[in-house]
């Protein structure tokens, strides 16, 4: 039986059906504001770290036993992205603490090993969850991922099963084909948003080569012209992929839809300009841990109803927080 969960209707204005409207003016006005930090610093098995942000809002007192939600972010984005920040807003109204993870080199500082992070780094989930279950072994706990994290999170989920402690997720804006977000940012609707990411990962590249000696060739990193090429000469030899193409393979969230055993909401826009026609409709149809909220319209990681500034309000965060707090309440035994 699917998840016993309704979605809300997501209504955009007609002034918010273009894509890259939704996706870069949602992702530039969400409030960052009214949020305390409680930094927790991990040190891993192989000698990094990684940094846990416990959210706070001011003025909800919530309770040590309350539900507890981990969320990864996405591509260059940190645990304290404007979409995490309505996250915990959302969260901590319905009673549920939540703690972001920043994937290495992430958090403000450069991680210490020669790796960083890639969209299948289930290892480190992983390490945070399990710390997380022998700190709170009582409490009941979910996840949710925003694009990469949503990667990330599915293919945790499918590859532990009924193993993870995690009792509820959901995934916004998930990709589930990494080849296709490539040919995307090669030839898409994709192009117009990966300068800007490779800039970003050009540089952190060249700081974590300079810093780490990780192996990299400089003047390779500098020479770097699409997301692919970065995949298959950065991503793929740090963290023992054979070339991009191997990355893309066993990385993809969708391959690892089946083997799903907690309740999951999966959220994406038809319209996404960063992916392509990959959605696998008979996986989420099949399986019947997932519930899909395939919408027409939402861009990436925006899902932005109303108008600006004065009633502009994000489906996405409020669907992730009313599901993850039904069933998290529910576990605990508490009411919403």
């Amino acid at each position: 039986m699917k998840p016993d969960f309704q979605p809300e209707p997501f209504r955009p204005s007609r002034m918010w059906l273009n894509p890259h409207a939704q996706t870069v003016l949602a992702n530039s006005v969400r409030d960052m504001n009214g949020i305390t930090y409680r930094r927790v610093r991990l040190d891993t098995p192989d000698g990094d770290f990684l940094d846990l942000d416990f959210a706070s809002i001011p003025g909800i007192d919530l309770p040590r036993h309350a539900p507890l939600v981990l969320l990864l972010h996405g591509l260059e984005g940190s645990a304290r992205r404007s979409y995490a920040c309505e996250t915990y807003r959302q969260l901590a109204r319905l009673g549920v603490r939540a703690v972001g993870m920043n994937f290495r080199s992430c958090s403000g500082e450069m991680n210490r090993t020669a790796r960083l992070y890639h969209a299948g780094v289930s290892d480190d989930v992983i390490f945070v969850v399990d710390w997380l279950q022998r700190l709170f072994p009582d409490v009941a706990k979910g996840m949710v991922g925003f694009s990469l994290g949503a990667n990330t999170l599915l293919k945790y989920l499918g590859e532990e099963g009924e193993n993870t402690p995690v009792q509820a997720a959901v995934a916004v804006s998930p990709p589930f084909d990494l080849a296709c977000i490539a040919r995307s940012f090669h030839l898409g609707s994709g192009r117009f948003y990966a300068p800007s990411f490779l800039k970003s990962l050009r540089q952190k590249a060249l700081d974590h080569t300079r810093l780490n000696g990780n192996g990299l060739d400089i003047e390779t990193i500098l020479n770097i012209k699409t997301v692919y090429d970065f995949d298959n000469k950065v991503t793929a030899p740090l963290h023992g992929f054979h070339n991009a193409d191997d990355y893309y393979a066993r990385s993809s969230s969708g391959q690892y839809l089946p083997g799903i055993r907690v309740p999951t909401l999966v959220m994406r826009a038809m319209d996404d300009p960063f992916f392509g026609s990959d959605i696998p409709h008979l996986h989420l149809a099949s399986n019947e841990a997932l519930l899909p909220a395939l919408v027409p319209y939402g861009g990436h990681v925006a899902f932005a109803e109303g108008i600006w500034p004065r009633r502009f309000r994000y489906w996405a965060e409020r669907q992730a927080a009313h599901f993850l707090a039904q069933f998290l309440h529910n576990a605990n035994g508490t009411a919403v």
